[in-house]
């Protein structure tokens, strides 16, 4: 994960037809960020409109084998999602096809540990919910919202995860005055 490797992202429905869309390091309605300590980078759509097929792709390689491409292992709609106290709230995640027989989960982050919140295969937590249509998507649904709710977890299949930041926010009251 050198400097000069460069990362981008591309759409289209095969890896080898794909269209470049964002480069690291460049501005438009996608953002690449790369965390060398980790390996990784991560892509952030500005405007959620825009669906189809992605990849993940590094420029690696020689003329004769330039690329190295990939879906992403997890990803999620919204990597940012608010609530008011007592209310519900919904994440939608993705996974590749590789992680089809993984366990998913809900991890939160707390006091510099990760906490496993919820899984697909128990049902510890009734106030978490975990629904996985099969065909790659999975929605958590977290109802009773608390105000220390607020704050990072991770969507995650096998060990692919992905941020979310959950905002709880304080519910208001109503006022009606008689006149």
């Amino acid at each position: 994960w050198a400097a000069w490797i460069k990362k981008y992202w591309c759409e289209g429905y095969t890896l080898f037809s794909c269209r470049i869309t964002a480069r690291a390091n460049a501005t438009g309605k996608w953002i690449i960020t790369a965390s060398p300590a980790y390996n990784t980078f991560t892509v952030k759509l500005n405007n959620s409109s825009d669906s189809g097929y992605y990849w993940c792709a590094l420029e690696i390689g020689t003329r004769a084998n330039p690329d190295d491409r990939k879906p992403p292992d997890v990803s999620v709609v919204s990597s940012s999602v608010s609530g008011h106290e007592g209310g519900n709230v919904s994440v939608q995640c993705l996974y590749s096809s590789g992680y089809q027989n993984k366990l998913r989960q809900w991890r939160r982050i707390k006091d510099q540990s990760c906490y496993t919140v919820r899984r697909t295969d128990t049902s510890q937590n009734s106030l978490v919910q975990i629904s996985d249509d099969g065909r790659r998507f999975f929605t958590v649904l977290m109802t009773g919202l608390r105000l220390t709710d607020s704050g990072w977890y991770f969507c995650s299949a096998g060990e692919a995860l992905n941020p979310v930041h959950l905002t709880v926010t304080e519910n208001q009251a109503l006022s009606v005055t008689k006149c």
